[in-house]
């Protein structure tokens, strides 16, 4: 049974190891045909998942450990497909690879069973285990570019930080066992609810924010985001992408997790808390974004930025602002990796980053201009793609609890603010796109067929989730379900 219910797992980190031995027999040359073996075997397991779970029952192993339900079920799911599109961008960028382009998309792939092993944590064991896994496996995605100045001073910069992250986690994790006698979700929280076991809840309280230091880290939330600007800049377009996506998800989950599951009680108690940080993420986010010049820069202060609308939803604390969580997360795969698909094809042809290189973009490549600039778009919240229903379902929760309490009134109105600010900085990109003056080069881009391929599904997710939202929100809803929230 335990086997049974990690084969999604187990076939992921079976691809990766196959894709590092079959680049012993693959001539130099035809090595990044790998990349789209590995994105075709990552699409095989993505269906394969719709064929043997359902999303409705609830399933332990691993002495508990480890739980397969609607929530798990939904992230995999978006880990994976997060993963195919990133694979397709990294075959394609691979060229500017000295070597080791094999190695590169191995790591892919055993990120991702982290954070797929990350989306089904219920214990604070494993929820360790499949951070360390992700962010080891980044350390080195980042820095991959080794002959690279900027890549290898971020590579630098996370691996401080991420152990600095690591520490605080650790040291979390064994107050919360100390004070609660646990590392079970389950357990901790019957516990909580009848006090029985719980030697010292001040302790456990300071385990529990310690523990959200290092997953703060993750989604690069205030005081936490230090090192997201310098890390995008400086990574490999592709680790980037999958930094901003995966990494930021594999974050949210285990959070959604501790103050869902394991802390429900005492989570209540971290509401205050919660609402400062998304208010100053989301204003440190996009106050820093207006001068960016830099794209994958720009790129980072969104993420931060992106990062605090997420908060708003945790603020909450009920179903309602969860599953907002994950109708945003699903709006933001789509629009990122779009955008990240479109910096990685430019960038490579002009060989800069600055957003003054994607002048007459418009002209050189109608799709990935339409591509960018929907991408910019959604980002904004602009109607009617899958930014604006995103923020608005997290923005609707908010100022639902306005009711019960003022304050989120003022929690509304500082994510309104960030949404203004941000259609500057946005629409500073598209601008760039159509209306740049002094476009030197108006050489036509060649856009390969698996890229259109990628920019293709993320223009149909960004146009669908925002036309057709009731689908995807349902999903949400039923995913949310296994959370002890309130409605």
């Amino acid at each position: 049974m335990n086997a049974s219910l990690i084969v999604l797992e187990l076939a992921v980190v079976v691809l990766g190891l196959v894709v590092l031995m079959q680049d012993l027999f693959t001539p130099a040359r035809e090595r990044r045909t790998l990349g789209y073996g590995a994105a075709l075997g990552v699409a095989v397991v993505l269906l394969y998942s719709f064929l043997v779970f359902d999303s409705r029952e609830t399933l332990y192993a691993f002495g508990n450990a480890y739980v397969m339900d609607g929530l798990a079920l939904w992230f995999k799911r978006f880990f994976l497909l997060a993963a195919l599109l990133v694979l397709i961008m990294a075959t394609e960028f691979s060229d500017r690879f000295e070597a080791g382009q094999s190695e590169f998309f191995a790591l892919i792939l055993f990120a991702l069973a982290g954070m797929m092993f990350a989306a089904s944590a219920n214990d604070f064991t494993l929820l360790f285990v499949s951070l360390e896994l992700i962010t080891v496996t980044f350390y080195v995605l980042v820095s991959f570019l080794r002959r690279r100045v900027e890549s290898l001073e971020a590579g630098v910069k996370y691996l401080i930080l991420g152990a600095l992250s690591s520490g605080f986690l650790v040291y979390g994790i064994a107050l919360v066992f100390g004070a609660g006698g646990t590392m079970n979700f389950n357990e901790l929280a019957d516990k909580l609810v009848s006090n029985a076991g719980l030697a010292h809840k001040p302790v456990l309280t300071a385990g529990v924010l310690l523990v959200l230091v290092g997953l703060g880290f993750k989604m690069a939330v205030v005081p936490f985001q230090i090192w997201a600007p310098d890390v995008y800049q400086g990574s490999p377009t592709p680790t980037t992408a999958f930094l901003s996506v995966g990494s930021k998800a594999a974050g949210v989950v285990l959070l959604m997790r501790l103050l869902g599951v394991a802390v429900p009680d005492l989570a209540w108690h971290l509401e205050k808390l919660l609402m400062v940080m998304a208010a100053a993420t989301i204003l440190y986010g996009s106050l820093c974004a207006i001068p960016q010049r830099n794209l994958k820069r720009l790129f980072g202060y969104s993420s931060i930025v992106n990062s605090g609308f997420l908060l708003l939803g945790f603020a909450v604390m009920n179903r309602s602002g969860s599953s907002a969580i994950l109708y945003f997360l699903a709006g933001y795969l789509f629009t990122v990796l779009a955008a990240f698909t479109v910096i990685s094809v430019v960038m490579q042809q002009a060989g800069a980053e600055d957003i003054s290189s994607l002048a007459g973009l418009g002209q050189r490549s109608p799709l990935l201009a339409a591509s960018l600039t929907l991408a910019m778009v959604s980002l904004a919240g602009v109607p009617p793609l899958a930014g604006f229903f995103g923020k608005f379902l997290l923005l609707k929760a908010v100022i639902a609890e306005g009711v019960r309490w003022s304050a989120y009134y003022w929690l509304f109105a500082v994510a309104v603010v960030g949404v203004l600010i941000s259609i500057y900085y946005y629409f500073g990109v598209v601008k760039a796109v159509y209306w740049s003056r002094g476009a030197t080069d108006l050489t036509p881009i060649y856009v390969s067929l698996p890229t259109k391929f990628a920019l293709g599904v993320c223009i149909v997710g960004m146009l669908w989730l925002g036309l057709n939202p009731d689908g995807a929100l349902d999903l949400a809803v039923e995913a949310v379900k296994s959370l002890k929230l309130g409605a």
